[in-house]
């Protein structure tokens, strides 16, 4: 059956609304903010991590004959309390369990800032649900203190046995989380309000995006603000004074570019 001159000027049309529409998405191209392009060298977080004792476990804790560790650390730890223990004497606890200690340290923390930690268990222990963090401190990569943690632990997992020697486990009853558990102590050292300059380092490595954001930041800036150094930095001319500094990098983070094209 022929097409009449009406269907033909009616897919005519829609074929040159197709047309236009991928021309429009061809040429349209989104742009991202700064803040989710890229980072500023230097703010990120640290990690920590440390040795400590959970207690008050109901009989769940480490097996002392198998870790022996553990018993050395809670005599170690009565000792600092003024507690002697007599020598010889086979301590058989149960309630107790050795564990690492672990969490991210926030770029610019301060002392007296809290933060979420991370317990896990090193010995044989069965579950850590019930159980306490014992003060325990937390070091960095250069080995200084940089939080203490300490608190009750929130178990997801849990265990249960029976007494035909069967069991069901459910999630990792080995492992909690202590929710705001370390103070923070010492703050992070940082060059960030020193240094002259601001590196922006780009989270995929791309050429034409580290040109095209330095691009950005002189049209908004002023030339001369910004330098492509490389597929992955832009360092960043930004004031000394500490309030400037803070609002010049808000504005940064703000600002709108186009990537380059994604590997094929």
């Amino acid at each position: 059956m022929p097409m009449t001159a009406k269907g033909r000027a009616s897919l005519k049309h829609l074929f040159l609304v197709s047309l236009l529409a991928v021309a429009f998405l061809t040429e349209y191209a989104w742009a991202d903010r700064v803040k989710d392009l890229a980072s500023v060298a230097g703010v990120r977080n640290n990690q920590l991590a440390g040795y400590g004792i959970v207690v008050g476990l109901s009989g769940t804790g480490d097996q002392t004959t198998q870790t022996p560790f553990t018993v050395q650390s809670i005599i170690n730890m009565l000792i600092q309390f003024g507690v002697t223990i007599p020598p010889g004497v086979n301590m058989q606890l149960k309630n107790v369990a050795a564990v690492t200690v672990h969490a991210e340290l926030p770029p610019f923390a301060k002392p007296g800032q809290t933060i979420d930690v991370t317990v896990s268990s090193i010995g044989n222990a069965k579950s850590l649900r019930g159980g306490s963090l014992i003060m325990a401190p937390l070091r960095g990569a250069d080995g200084s203190v940089y939080a203490i943690a300490q608190g009750n632990l929130i178990v997801g997992g849990f265990g249960a046995s029976g007494a035909d020697g069967s069991s069901v486990t459910v999630n990792i009853p080995s492992a909690g989380r202590i929710p705001n558990g370390a103070t923070v102590e010492r703050a992070v050292p940082s060059d960030f309000l020193t240094q002259e300059n601001i590196m922006l380092n780009l989270h995929v490595p791309d050429f034409t995006t580290s040109k095209r954001l330095a691009q950005q930041i002189n049209d908004t800036m002023g030339d001369g603000t910004a330098a492509s150094v490389d597929a992955v930095t832009v360092a960043v001319r930004a004031p000394l004074d500490p309030g400037h500094r803070t609002a010049f990098v808000s504005a940064l983070e703000s600002l709108e570019v186009e990537p380059g094209d994604v590997q094929a």
